[in-house]
């Protein structure tokens, strides 16, 4: 069992353990140890968010990996797959990530990419707490010319924006688009802008003046109704949200109404599978993507491979299998053929160029997938138990997967990131399903502590 590592990095509360200063500092230092392979000198490459606690971290990550003789190149505020991308670009040893993505700013966290730009391996994440936890490296202190250095890498989010743009097709430009883009008060707050405007649209920016308190504070993907309003007032003819970190995406149509991760897949994977772009016919997706997208992939003639939550899990498996499109319904969306993560801007240039290709509105694209009814409920839990060893949560979940058979599923799992408990149905009568969905949460609350938060 990892003792630090989530499903996405070290995540928690700065300045409370594990995300602490101390706790980055042997973090560096560990990472540093795994990444190097040779004598020569090596790099590792370091961005974060706009959060207030990003500067400590930073530094004390730095510190460690400059003790192992390893030297650091710095780019500040830069979207996670903008990280992983330099990362790979400048023939890095590794890309470090200082971001609690989506989460309050108040949280933070530390993610990396390797070499070749694609996150960690759980077993690589394994082996830098083995080093952290058993005092392997107490011995290890490069002296004299053989500390490492830090440099700062300036032109980055340059590097990035070029980048963005080369991924949209030479022959289609943005002109006469009117887009409302909410940024989050995040990591993409200069960037986003610069690439939808470069390339002619006309675009009215939201969530671009962080102050370190307000990353994904009412504002960005979690709240979708806040581009949905500005989309209605200007009449503009699509919103984009970007979470704090950049790596994810969520539209509203012209008409203000939410387009999610597996309706943005649909019209992806439909539209690659006609012009045959999709490998192997074959999109990967999450267990948490509803059972309307795997009908409509289907009915264009491919398939739809699940796997657990995550992005990375979704990437394992895309590269396990020789496959190009994958993604959550969350709006990290992997468009392999571009970029080796989510990447929140990328995904919304390819949607747009969709949109252009066809020459349809992104209300008349959504079409093409109907969603099931789906309800999420959320319980804070007082400890991470499985439910199924509590004998009233599991005949209740037993009794309502009996009724559902074929027509409906039940989803529980906890949160990588946070103390969670994630209940999910998927079922023909929403009224019901939301009634069973309260049930169990009602029981889980009363047997393991916590309350409903969504």
């Amino acid at each position: 069992m990892k003792k630090l590592f989530g499903t996405d990095g070290v995540r928690g509360v700065a300045n409370v353990y594990p995300m602490t200063t101390e706790m980055a500092m042997q973090i560096g230092r560990a990472a540093a140890h795994i990444f190097r392979n040779g004598k020569r000198r090596h790099r590792i490459v370091i961005g974060k968010d706009t959060r207030l606690s990003g500067y400590m971290i930073e530094n004390a990550l730095v510190a460690g990996i400059c003790s192992m003789g390893v030297d650091v190149l710095q780019v500040g505020p830069l979207p996670t797959p903008g990280i992983a991308n330099i990362t790979s670009s400048m023939r890095a040893d590794a890309g470090v990530v200082i971001s609690a993505s989506h989460n309050p700013f108040q949280d933070n966290g530390i993610k990396f990419f390797s070499r070749d730009g694609f996150k960690l391996p759980d077993e690589m994440e394994l082996r830098i707490e083995e080093l952290i936890f058993s005092g392997e490296m107490d011995a290890m202190r490069p002296i004299a010319s053989e500390v490492g250095k830090a440099y700062r890498l300036d032109d980055a989010a340059g590097r990035f924006v070029v980048f963005l743009k080369s991924t949209f097709p030479k022959d289609l430009d943005l002109s006469g688009l009117k887009i409302v883009l909410d940024c989050a008060n995040g990591a993409a707050y200069k960037v986003a802008p610069a690439v939808f405007e470069e390339l002619g649209a006309e675009v009215i920016a939201i969530g671009v003046k962080p102050n370190g308190t307000n990353i994904n504070a009412g504002c960005g993907s979690l709240h979708p109704e806040v581009i949905s309003a500005a989309v209605k007032e200007h009449g503009a003819d699509l919103g984009i949200a970007l979470d704090g970190d950049a790596d994810r995406v969520i539209f509203v149509d012209e008409f203000g109404n939410e387009v999610n991760g597996d309706n943005i897949m649909a019209i992806c994977a439909t539209y690659m599978l006609e012009h045959g772009l999709l490998k192997k016919n074959t999109l990967v997706a999450t267990v948490m993507s509803n059972m309307g997208l795997d009908i409509a992939v289907k009915r264009a003639g491919g398939r739809v491979i699940k796997t657990a939550v995550g992005d990375r899990y979704v990437v394992e498996e895309m590269q396990k299998g020789g496959y190009n499109l994958g993604g959550e319904q969350s709006g990290h969306m992997i468009f392999l053929d571009h970029n080796t993560t989510g990447d929140g801007i990328l995904s919304a240039l390819q949607v747009l160029a969709v949109m252009q290709r066809r020459g349809k509105r992104l209300s008349e694209l959504a079409e093409v997938m109907t969603a099931l009814p789906q309800v999420l409920v959320n319980v804070r839990v007082a400890e991470k138990r499985d439910v199924m060893t509590i004998p009233a949560v599991a005949g209740l979940i037993g009794d309502i997967e009996a009724k559902v058979k074929d027509e409906g599923r039940i989803l529980i799992r906890y949160s990588g990131t946070e103390p969670l408990l994630r209940i999910m149905l998927e079922g023909q009568d929403k009224y019901q399903i939301t009634g069973w969905a309260k049930e169990i949460a009602d029981l889980v609350e009363q047997n393991i502590g916590g309350s409903k938060v969504g």
